[in-house]
């Protein structure tokens, strides 16, 4: 019988101790449903999310919400959008009461005198050019200004099919803010031109992830079995979608036979009472999702899955550990 202790040696059986006590319970919260920015592909608006939900502005409700979401188990809140900058009392409401990340556009500079360690993931689409087109401006001049050196932020870069061969002037010029970035891939939910993927374009995208890891480790918070799973759509030989999605509003999810998914898991509206069906987009097709979260919780919660070899585990363990960087539960 394979167990976790015979598939490996002293070194990474206690990376796997360390990450096994986390037992890391995560829901996502639409802080606002208004942002500064209007984004060609961002999920939220594309899909009229930011329309099925009056978000509620009596901040003791919020307080009280939080307090009931902390007693269904949550231990990490996942603060998204629209720009929850736009509303920093809501954050303040999180952060004070459970470990909170906060998903910004870094046009807006939470205050870290108020925020001391909350951890800020910037959203970054690309060069100056493709954020222009995509974006309506260069966010990136603005946020690396507004988060220089800060080392409890990181940039969520988002490459797409234009940036093959484009990706290390863009991490040189993270790296040189004093910053770290993770990557995902753009999913183009409102179909732009020259925005879509094709085969050969993620093969190239996967190979140069690898190099980008292996050249700038000490920025690049990443994993080359993430690339893989996120270029190939595949896990151990299996298709991400629909049934195998991890990431579904828990009272919302009818699936049957129930794959292996996030314990308690709820994406809220603002309005506090409505439920989003996933951490991304009732529109969206999951044959085409490449949310990098939903790709990682996807390992996780397969463990089980990867114990048939050393090195399918230890292919765990780093995704495990990654998540854990990037929402603060082990350091950098």
């Amino acid at each position: 019988m394979k167990t976790v202790s015979s598939l490996l040696d002293e070194d990474w059986y206690a990376r796997y101790k360390k990450i096994s006590k986390l037992n890391i319970r995560s829901s996502i919260y639409d802080v606002t449903n208004r942002c500064n920015l209007r984004c060609r592909g961002c999920f939220f608006f594309s899909s009229g999310e930011h329309k099925v939900a009056k978000e509620e502005n009596d901040i003791r409700k919020w307080e009280t919400f939080i307090d009931k979401e902390m007693e269904r188990g949550v231990n990490l809140a996942i603060l998204i959008g629209g720009e929850p900058t736009l509303c920093p009392d809501r954050v303040e409401a999180f952060y004070k009461r459970l470990p909170t990340f906060c998903a910004s556009n870094g046009l807006i500079k939470l205050p870290r005198d108020r925020f001391p360690d909350l951890m800020v993931g910037i959203s970054l689409w690309g060069n100056g050019e493709d954020e222009k087109i995509l974006r309506g401006k260069d966010t990136f001049a603005v946020s690396s200004k507004n988060y220089e050196g800060d080392k409890h932020t990181y940039y969520l870069y988002t490459i797409t099919p234009r940036q093959i061969g484009q990706t290390g002037k863009i991490i040189r010029k993270i790296r040189d803010a004093g910053l770290k970035v993770h990557f995902q891939l753009l999913s183009n939910d409102e179909g732009v031109d020259g925005f879509f993927w094709k085969e050969e374009e993620l093969r190239d995208i996967r190979s140069e992830m690898d190099d980008m890891l292996d050249k700038y480790p000490d920025t690049v918070i990443s994993s080359k079995y993430y690339h893989e799973i996120i270029c190939t759509g595949k896990m151990l030989d299996r298709p991400f979608g629909w049934q195998e999605c991890p990431s579904v509003t828990e009272p919302l999810d009818s699936r049957n036979p129930k794959p292996k998914r996030l314990i308690h898991f709820i994406r809220w509206a603002s309005d506090l009472k409505t439920m989003h069906r996933c951490c991304t987009s009732e529109t969206r097709d999951c044959s085409t999702c490449k949310d990098g979260a939903a790709h990682m919780s996807w390992v996780m919660v397969n463990k089980r899955a990867h114990m048939r070899s050393a090195k399918d585990l230890q292919n765990w363990i780093e995704i495990y550990e990654m998540f854990a960087k990037l929402y603060q539960f082990i350091p950098w």
